[in-house]
């Protein structure tokens, strides 16, 4: 039974926009931090954003400053990406991960090993 899962994967036209879930099991009452990360085929794990489940604050990758958007929903314990003006650069598989009663910081969008708990992740395919 997995802890964390990803859904709302799919495939898009360029310049569209698809929108990510990420549910967890539960969050800690401090709070977590929670991670969106992705990875196109032949390509490292790419960090693209860290969110603080207790008030909401964002940490995003250059990368995708401007065109993803994080956001939490505690009642129902989910943590979404919205992702808009997609690019065929953008296609990879996508995932969300957790470390549990922690804050977040920005060089975590490089340090994997920061998170323990993992999605099995979601694909996002983008085409022209």
């Amino acid at each position: 039974l997995a802890q964390v899962e990803e859904s709302g994967g799919g495939s898009v036209q360029a310049g569209g926009s698809l929108r990510l879930s990420c549910r967890v099991s539960a969050f800690a009452r401090t709070g977590d931090c929670v991670g969106w990360f992705r990875q196109a085929p032949g390509k490292p794990h790419e960090g693209l954003a860290n969110i603080e489940t207790d008030d909401g604050d964002v940490i995003y990758a250059d990368s995708v400053k401007g065109r993803f958007t994080v956001s939490r929903d505690l009642a129902s314990k989910t943590i979404s990406l919205q992702m808009n003006r997609l690019t065929p650069e953008d296609t990879a598989m996508y995932y969300c991960a957790v470390r549990f009663d922690a804050f977040c910081y920005r060089r975590y969008l490089q340090e994997l090993d920061k998170f323990p708990t993992w999605g099995r992740g979601t694909q996002v395919t983008v085409f022209s």
